[in-house]
């Protein structure tokens, strides 16, 4: 991996910030969502130092969603990335990538990720 894409900013970023970031960028509640949780409020503790972590499923997913968050945000800026997480996806069949995360379909969103940054979205 080069440095400086997202899969190597992955590797770096602690999961705390993960959470931290994907916060800040989409918001608690739907973080909280797409990891699993029927807890609105748990990615803000996630996101404590000293807080509770996220069970293995729920870390995978946010390691997706935060993956996922670079590739579109670094492209189409945060405004465009959160409206894209939350919107129904041809690429997803008809599912928001919120929801296509919480199934754990990786490939799919990440070939939706792609298709949004490489123009190749039609939707």
């Amino acid at each position: 991996m080069a440095e400086g894409t997202p899969e190597s900013h992955i590797r770096v970023v602690g999961i705390r910030e993960i959470v931290r970031q994907l916060n800040n960028g989409l918001g608690p509640t739907l973080v909280s969502a797409l990891a699993g949780s029927y807890d609105p409020a748990i990615s803000r503790q996630w996101a404590r130092t000293g807080g509770p972590e996220p069970d293995p499923e729920a870390w995978v997913r946010l390691q997706l969603a935060h993956q996922t968050w670079i590739s579109v945000s670094s492209v189409e800026g945060e405004h465009v990335a959160r409206l894209w997480f939350m919107g129904a996806n041809p690429w997803l069949a008809g599912a928001s990538p919120v929801e296509a995360i919480k199934e754990m379909r990786a490939r799919a969103v990440m070939g939706a990720a792609t298709a949004m940054t490489t123009d190749g979205f039609s939707g």
